[in-house]
């Protein structure tokens, strides 16, 4: 059996070290980029590797931690403290610990109210949650927090993650990751990060797919799968490949570029700068969510999440969530969105210079 994985990203390349380590098939991995890694992919800066866009593990993520244990660097997966903060009325409030969470610019009611939300969630049943799938969030917190903690605290979280759709988020989503995110001391919110970047997991696997007589084809873009009485016969990939079966981890909005009745699902599109820097932006804290008018939802400075010394300078992560490619942020120049990025960041911190 011959089995084509369209897509280099941790998925494709953990599909193939499945698949190869069970013998259940001979694999090619197709990636239309000059590396695998996908969304895991990072630069290598100097004597260092960060990823492109931010990374850390829940606790429950319990395939990926299986998977960097078979790897072999499981010792190296640490539990760092991820310190949180909030943006809002032009002021930055710490929201780690009970003591800053009564200091911040929510009421005591609403701080309350916020709190019997995290309760009825982490009691919630499996298949309570499941009934909420076709209620938004927001009609669901309106309902149980009020409109002041929706405006005030939900509502800005849910836009500098969906954006445009961020009425349109169930329920059945937010009960979820406030479990993930409510696992947490009274000191704060432990997150995992594999020492020296996730770079090492996908070189190990990529060691590991090709040691067990797989192959991975980089610059190989798939243009059509072909299909012979409804079944897949191969992939058009800059010559014709024989094939018995078909992974697709791409988004469906790029398999429907080369199938024809895929699924049309709407993909929300990221944009996420990395700045180095040669001081701290926001001491103390590693991620920032943001209530402005900035271009962004997001900064998350990772040198306050692992130390400098292992790269030598300050890091920072801009980023925000849009919809679909009618975003002026899609639409930008990369220079155009810094840009943009840069004077989001003058706004929000006064003393930010851009020779910083």
């Amino acid at each position: 059996m011959k089995t084509i994985i369209i897509g280099g990203g941790l998925s494709g390349l953990a599909s193939a070290y499945r698949m190869l380590k069970e013998d259940i098939s001979d694999v090619t991995i197709l990636e239309k980029g000059s590396e695998v890694g996908g969304m895991a992919a990072s630069y290598h800066i100097d004597n260092y590797h960060i990823e492109k866009y931010y990374h850390h593990i829940f606790a429950s993520d319990s395939e990926l931690i299986d998977l960097i244990g078979s790897m072999g660097l499981g010792a190296d997966l640490q539990w760092l403290k991820g310190t949180t903060g909030y943006y809002i009325d032009g002021k930055i409030h710490p929201m780690n610990t009970p003591i800053e969470l009564l200091k911040s610019p929510l009421s005591v009611p609403d701080l309350i109210r916020i709190a019997y939300t995290v309760l009825v969630t982490r009691r919630a049943k499996d298949e309570e949650i499941y009934k909420l799938d076709r209620v938004t969030a927001k009609e669901w917190i309106l309902k149980n927090a009020g409109r002041s903690v929706y405006e005030r605290f939900f509502e800005p979280l849910l836009r500098s993650k969906f954006g445009s759709s961020h009425d349109r988020v169930s329920a059945a989503w937010l009960f979820g990751r406030i479990r993930i995110r409510s696992n947490r001391s009274t000191s704060g919110e432990k997150l995992g990060y594999l020492r020296g970047g996730f770079h090492r997991l996908v070189a190990r696997l990529t060691e590991s797919i090709v040691a067990m007589g797989g192959e991975i084809r980089t610059n190989c873009e798939a243009s059509e799968i072909r299909t012979v009485d409804g079944s897949v016969s191969g992939v058009d990939a800059g010559g014709y490949i024989d094939c018995d079966s078909v992974i697709s981890t791409v988004s469906p909005h790029a398999l429907l570029k080369i199938i024809s009745d895929a699924p049309d699902i709407p993909y929300q599109g990221t944009a996420c700068a990395l700045f180095g820097m040669n001081r701290s932006l926001m001491p103390d804290m590693y991620w920032l969510n943001i209530k402005s008018s900035v271009p962004f939802g997001a900064v998350i400075e990772h040198t306050n999440f692992l130390p400098v010394s292992d790269y030598g300078e300050h890091l920072v992560y801009v980023t925000a969530y849009f919809q679909d490619d009618t975003d002026p942020r899609w639409r930008s120049s990369e220079q155009e969105l810094i840009d943009s990025y840069l004077g989001g960041l003058l706004e929000l911190f006064p003393d930010f210079h851009r020779d910083d």
